[in-house]
């Protein structure tokens, strides 16, 4: 008896669709307008009605902070591009790699390019009826691995079938994780001598957030104990702080450059530091943590402040998220 064809009955492939927060076009005034206005949007990373959000977004928001952002971004543009944009996509055939023919993987950016939407496009042109998503936010919050879920739930509702689905919500103390970046700051403090203090910058968000139940702050807190323990420091030899406040309500504290600020002043000269949350090199890493905080600390008195690169494309960083993966793939 002869069948009709089906291509994704007669594929059958395996998907997974790697997910990053996102990043403008180019460094430009009007490419930033559209960035932000895309992010700025989400119900999910700023939690407030939508009628007074959107008077302060289109009135007086992104009348200002393109332009700003713009020269933040130019500082950290290379000729490939975007580093956030850069590093995923090194990520991405780093882990096509890894994988080989057990699943097809693509590189989404939850706002700006290659969408969420185009990316599920093209996996399913492929035939892929299983699907894992990876958010690459080692720490669960609302305002990121949540908002990834609500852009492929969105998208999905629309198929006509769609594949079975494994979401990676988080993997703060996956042993891996904990593994790479141990060994990643061990590398650093090897080549360059350990400073007196390991800082560790996590992206900050609301303090309203997490007293609405969201486990970010908590995650980021047992992370930064599992590596220093991997490492065999004293309490007394990190700390852990919160970068990239926005507005003017209380975001999670202590604040990464009123810390710093303050920590020669308090004997601390030199610190290493590194940002766990971050599984890319990027703006607020790149600009933010070794520019505008680097300035802060040498300015107030600090005499050496090294800061440690995110996992990016490390093997060990690879071989990690193959691991996450793997479990929910048909074996070969």
């Amino acid at each position: 008896m002869s069948y009709s064809p089906h291509p994704a009955l007669d594929n059958d492939a395996s998907g997974v669709l790697l997910v990053n927060l996102g990043t403008p076009d180019a460094p430009t005034k009007s490419a930033l307008r559209q960035y932000l206005k895309e992010f700025l949007s989400d119900p999910r990373v700023v939690e407030a009605p939508r009628w007074l959000w959107n008077l302060a977004l289109y009135g007086v928001i992104l009348n200002i902070r393109p332009a700003r952002s713009a020269r933040a971004y130019e500082k950290v543009w290379t000729e490939a591009g975007s580093p956030l944009q850069t590093v995923s996509v090194a990520q991405a055939a780093a882990l096509q790699d890894q994988l080989g023919e057990t699943a097809q993987v693509e590189l989404a950016m939850r706002y700006g390019n290659p969408s969420i939407a185009s990316a599920l496009g093209r996996l399913r042109d492929k035939g892929v009826t299983r699907l894992v998503v990876l958010p690459l936010y080692p720490q669960y919050s609302g305002s990121t691995t949540g908002s990834v879920f609500d852009a492929v739930a969105d998208e999905l509702k629309a198929w006509r079938w769609t594949p079975a689905l494994h979401f990676i919500n988080e993997y703060y103390q996956q042993a891996s994780y904990i593994g790479a970046m141990a060994a990643s700051i061990e590398q650093a403090r090897a080549a360059n001598g350990s400073a007196q203090k390991l800082v560790y910058s996590f992206h900050g968000i609301p303090q309203r957030y997490v007293d609405n139940g969201d486990p970010y702050q908590r995650q980021c807190e047992l992370t930064a104990q599992a590596i220093s323990d991997r490492l065999g420091l004293g309490e007394d030899e990190w700390v852990l702080l919160f970068q990239s406040r926005f507005g003017r309500e209380q975001w999670l504290q202590p604040y990464a450059d009123k810390t710093l600020e303050k920590m020669p002043g308090q004997g601390v000269r030199s610190v290493d530091v590194v940002c766990p949350g971050f599984s890319a090199d990027c703006l607020e890493t790149l600009e933010e943590v070794n520019m505008e905080n680097r300035e802060i600390f040498l300015k107030a008195g600090g005499e050496s402040y090294q800061y440690i690169p995110c996992l990016n494309d490390r093997q060990d960083h690879i071989e990690m998220m193959a691991q996450l993966v793997k479990p929910y793939l048909p074996d070969q």
